[in-house]
């Protein structure tokens, strides 16, 4: 473990965790994942546990002695772990403030107090609010629409005090609808894409909330992996302790979100292409469009996505294909 630079990825077993986890192992990086597998997966991680270079320590972010053990000699921590969802916050607020206001600041204190070198955590576009203007930029936001979008503007807010109070370096991620491999299609908080997949895939017909023309910034997972090295790697200063739009900088209505599916599914199955959509009402909470301004993430992390939402979605399609049936 002397001379490897080690990164703890909390909620490294979920979606953008695992995903994390394979590229920094990839990478050569000393990774260790700290998670509670409350939603996610042992099995996303079992091809992680013959590495040398990865340790799995099973614990809960809300206790802070669990994570002042995942903290002890990391250089650079990931926070990814939370509870997702808006419908789920607006069910619960309790428990979603919990993991992600009062363990997310239990992680900054554990990570604060072990001389992290820098603390770079999943942030969220729901921190836009009600805000209309278009594109988002990181400096204008409206008031938030549900529990879980206050809970990621809280760690915002603390991030930035722990800046600000303690020299301790901070990047928040704003991410936008992120999608791609290892994505949970199950569950009541199933996000859209992997949901519609594999109801598509059983020729089931997928619910679109509204009339489908609410538009998302759908950002493919190596994106945001993209931006996650860039926000641990940067020596610029003035890149540090602020926030950072995740997205490619386009948008997509839902029902041009599912017709892509659909063409790109037809491939494998072409009974797909038949299959009918329903329109549902309305969702609480839901912003009718997002869109990122990704000028600043440009300018100062110089980002540059290498996939669209039709690229990522092809990607996509084809590992669901090979992973869902």
């Amino acid at each position: 473990m002397e001379n490897k630079t080690i990164i703890l990825i909390t909620g490294g077993a979920g979606f953008i965790g695992t995903n994390l986890c394979e590229y920094f192992l990839s990478k050569e990086y000393f990774v260790v994942c700290f998670d509670n597998f409350s939603t996610g997966h042992k099995h996303n991680i079992e091809p992680f546990l013959k590495y040398e270079n990865f340790k799995l320590i099973e614990g809960d972010i809300r206790d802070l002695e669990q994570c002042r053990k995942a903290v002890a000699g990391v250089d650079y921590v990931l926070h990814q772990a939370a509870l997702g969802s808006v419908p789920r916050s607006i069910n619960d607020p309790i428990t979603t403030n919990d993991v992600n206001v009062s363990g997310f600041l239990n992680m900054l204190v554990a990570s604060r107090d072990a001389g992290v070198k820098r603390f770079i955590y999943a942030a969220s576009s729901s921190t836009y609010g009600d805000s209309e203007s278009l594109p988002k930029v990181e400096d204008k936001i409206g008031k938030p629409l549900s529990p879980y979008a206050i809970t990621k503007y809280v760690n915002e807010l603390y991030a930035a005090i722990f800046g600000s109070t303690y020299g301790f370096e901070t990047i928040g991620l704003r991410y936008f609808n992120v999608f791609g491999r290892r994505q949970d299609p199950q569950g009541a908080y199933a996000a859209v894409i992997p949901k519609f997949v594999m109801q598509l895939i059983k020729h089931e017909s997928p619910v679109i909330n509204g009339d489908g023309n609410f538009s998302r910034d759908f950002t493919y997972i190596d994106n945001v992996i993209q931006m996650n090295e860039l926000a641990m790697l940067t020596k610029n200063p003035e890149a540090i302790n602020t926030v950072y739009n995740t997205a490619f900088g386009d948008r997509t209505t839902l029902n041009d979100m599912v017709s892509y599916l659909k063409e790109y599914l037809s491939e494998f199955d072409s009974a797909i292409s038949n299959v009918k959509v329903i329109h549902g009402p309305n969702r609480v909470g839901d912003i009718p469009h997002s869109l990122a301004s990704v000028d600043k993430a440009k300018k100062l992390l110089n980002y540059s996505p290498k996939y669209s939402f039709q690229d990522g979605l092809k990607e996509a399609v084809k590992w669901y294909w090979s992973n869902l049936k």
